[in-house]
């Protein structure tokens, strides 16, 4: 999930891989955390005066803190859905590690939403623009337990395969209210970012549901690479979601 080692797993099983889901808020607050902590600090020594450069540097620290492996699964993601084929060879074309057309335009497209919304934020206020890199990773995270445990697994087998075997509504609802709980924190900075992060959610839920749905009518399913579309596309929206709400 992060390019975070916490201890050397040389080793791993289905279970304990997937009891992991669960816990995925709770990386993306993490995530989240530190890049607040850079973007913030940055804007503020700058006293917001460079807000391209610092919506930049948010994006870049989003992508190097996770290995860009979500950001991979979106143009594998975009490469199949998109290309017009029938299920298997979608499916084999999602499999392969070379990026094609679809996939580098979706990832441009993505970038420049991401870059643009975080600048305006930078431009506007230290405290929405943190509270936005800070919350995003968690909806989109959530958003991935919720994709995992709400539709089928369309390969009969795959690293996303122990993922799915061990999520049921129990695990997203404690991903849940895990993800409210770190969103809540927002609180006591301002009440208005709060009701912010919740409108973000219900965006992120929005496009999950529209893009898995899509996913699962093309394929019968999804992968791994669709979880990995969701979160970036779900971080995505709901940081268009928190530039939205700066001029409301």
């Amino acid at each position: 999930m992060t390019r975070i080692f916490v201890v050397k797993q040389t080793v791993w099983t289905e279970r304990s891989f997937g009891r992991s889901v669960k816990f995925f808020p709770l990386i993306g607050a993490i995530i989240g955390s530190i890049c607040a902590g850079i973007v913030g600090l940055l804007n503020f020594m700058t006293s917001g005066a460079l807000p391209s450069i610092v919506g930049a540097v948010g994006f870049a620290s989003l992508i190097l803190l996770t290995g860009g492996i979500h950001c991979d699964g979106l143009m594998d993601s975009a490469d199949g859905l998109f290309s017009g084929r029938e299920r298997e060879k979608i499916l084999d074309i999602m499999k392969d590690s070379r990026a094609g057309s679809f996939g580098v335009v979706s990832m441009i497209l993505i970038a420049m939403l991401d870059v643009a919304a975080l600048t305006e934020l930078a431009r506007l206020s230290t405290a929405q623009l943190c509270a936005a890199i800070f919350a995003s990773p968690i909806i989109g995270r959530l958003m991935m337990v919720a994709t995992i445990g709400l539709f089928p697994y369309a390969r009969p087998e795959g690293m996303g395969k122990a993922f799915a075997k061990f999520t049921t509504r129990r695990t997203i609802i404690f991903a849940a209210v895990e993800a409210a709980a770190l969103i809540a924190v927002l609180l006591f900075v301002d009440v208005k970012l709060f009701v912010t992060a919740i409108a973000a959610t219900l965006t992120a839920s929005f496009v999950t549901w529209r893009f898995a749905t899509f996913a699962t009518e093309k394929i019968g399913g999804v992968t791994g690479d669709i979880y990995g579309a969701v979160t970036t596309l779900s971080e995505t929206f709901a940081l268009i979601t928190f530039a939205f709400a700066t001029v409301l």
